[in-house]
């Protein structure tokens, strides 16, 4: 492999034999060295292909200000991360993650800590991927010997979740985890119910709402699958669950100009339903159980 750029003494792009960008880290390893001169493979210790010109340039930039030392952290991260996660993560999380790391240490090393006010939803609606930044924290104590604390760790888990979102930034996540919350609430406060967060209902909504918020966020537009036959059944025989979703559209037309589909309609209403039905039955059960 040879250099086709230094991005500093321990960082260097190349070209591998496929014609892909790659990054290549290893102390000393572009030392007293210039473009187009052999990487001594020797001094490699990590490595991973750039799809995106752009990151390539990101990185650049980044790494004018940043020490490489925290790109090393974001790999071992974001591979431990993968092996834990279902879904492909965006290489553009290689530069936010070592964006953030950087300035996260140094805020603890001037003794600033930052809450996270999304820590309570991150922790309810992205359980794995928290449970996987909680792990990350023990990576950043070992490579720094900082022990930082759970806001951090939500911070990571809305930047792994951000990576589904492949290529919005941040603000992008933490609008889908606001939408989400909104209307559970809403859902909460039409039926006048908590409800189970263990169930797999409950689950299987958040999963839709999540994906839903998704669609928002990227401004994808529905395709209706649902004829109008099935609508109007859905919408008699769900009739309480229907009105609560005319409410969540009332929402979404007022704050982000973004009415409902049909098929969505339809989707949200059966969710509805199927969470709060179970919730309500659990509620007769223990009822009668008090009353026995």
């Amino acid at each position: 492999m040879k250099i086709d750029k230094i991005l500093n003494n321990n960082v260097v792009t190349t070209t591998n034999q496929e014609g892909q960008e790659m990054v290549v880290m290893g102390r000393g390893l572009a030392f007293q060295k210039k473009i187009g001169q052999s990487i001594e493979n020797s001094k490699v210790e990590k490595m991973f292909v750039v799809q995106d010109k752009e990151i390539a340039l990101k990185l650049d930039q980044l790494l004018k200000y940043t020490s490489e030392e925290y790109l090393d952290i974001a790999s071992e991260i974001l591979i431990y991360a993968q092996k834990h996660l279902p879904y492909k993560l965006d290489e553009y999380l290689y530069v936010a993650l070592t964006d953030h790391l950087s300035f996260a240490i140094a805020r603890y090393k001037q003794g600033i800590q930052l809450k996270n006010k999304l820590l309570y939803e991150v922790r309810k609606y992205y359980k794995r991927e928290f449970q996987v930044a909680k792990r990350c924290l023990g990576i950043i104590e070992q490579r720094t010997g900082i022990v930082l604390d759970e806001d951090e760790a939500g911070s990571i888990a809305l930047h792994l979740v951000n990576s589904q979102l492949s290529g919005e930034n941040m603000q992008a996540a933490i609008q889908v985890t606001e939408m989400v919350d909104s209307i559970l609430n809403i859902v909460k406060y039409f039926f006048q119910m908590s409800l189970d967060e263990t169930t797999i209902n409950y689950e299987r909504f958040v999963t839709h709402l999540r994906y839903f918020s998704v669609r928002f966020v990227r401004r994808e537009e529905s395709t209706d699958t649902v004829d109008d036959f099935m609508h109007e059944q859905v919408k008699v025989k769900y009739a309480r669950a229907y009105a609560c979703t005319e409410r969540i559209n009332l929402y979404l037309e007022q704050e982000f100009k973004w009415p409902l589909s049909q098929d969505e309609r339809v989707y949200l209403t059966v969710h509805i339903h199927r969470v709060t039905y179970r919730e309500r039955k659990e509620a007769e059960n223990r009822k009668n159980n008090e009353n026995a």
